[in-house]
């Protein structure tokens, strides 16, 4: 919660640490002008979604792992991606993975078959349109994302376009430009 009860029976809100993990993929693609390429080059986040945000009670630590398109992404980088996880958890704050579109289902469901007694919210999530465009969908996502990470019990999530889906019930349509849910 991110409220407490003080001594005169008023709540104070209180701020609460998110980590984020940053592995690439579209979310943090970055457009060169010298040659046209769009590529990831490092993580951007901060300066170009965080410092757009108002999160006054929101302690933002900010774990850059990888600069990767995740269609190249293997099990060694899967398993990088679990490993920080674990060790991340141990601080007991919730954490956002920006992951690429392409694989987060996969990568996703890696981490919930390696994980066991994970105890705190992890949600993944990206976009299908970089951060520096116009119609991007970047900033939806990682402000959805880090809102369900404070507010999701402990498990494992992707969140994309405003809905929450459980891991390993998903899956990315193609065809339609984001997630959905599949049987239980």
């Amino acid at each position: 919660m991110t409220f407490k009860i003080n001594e005169k029976n008023e709540t104070e809100n209180l701020p609460v640490d998110v980590i984020i993990i940053t592995t690439g993929g579209t979310i943090e693609k970055t457009y060169d002008e010298f040659d046209g390429s769009l590529e990831n080059r490092g993580t951007s986040m901060k300066n170009r979604i965080l410092s757009k945000l108002r999160l006054p009670y929101t302690n933002i630590h900010v774990h850059p792992l990888l600069s990767k398109d995740s269609l190249y992404m293997d099990d060694q980088d899967r398993d990088l991606i679990c490993q920080t996880i674990q060790n991340e958890s141990q601080k007991n704050a919730p954490i956002v993975i920006l992951h690429g579109t392409d694989t987060m289902a996969l990568s996703a469901q890696y981490c919930f078959e390696r994980i066991k007694n994970l105890d705190v919210p992890v949600v993944f999530t990206g976009a299908m349109i970089p951060m520096g465009f116009e119609d991007t969908d970047a900033t939806q996502n990682v402000t959805e994302a880090l809102l369900a990470a404070k507010l999701l019990p402990k498990g494992l999530y992707i969140s994309f376009h405003n809905q929450i889906f459980e891991v390993p019930f998903v899956r990315k349509n193609k065809e339609k430009r984001t997630f959905e849910a599949l049987k239980k």
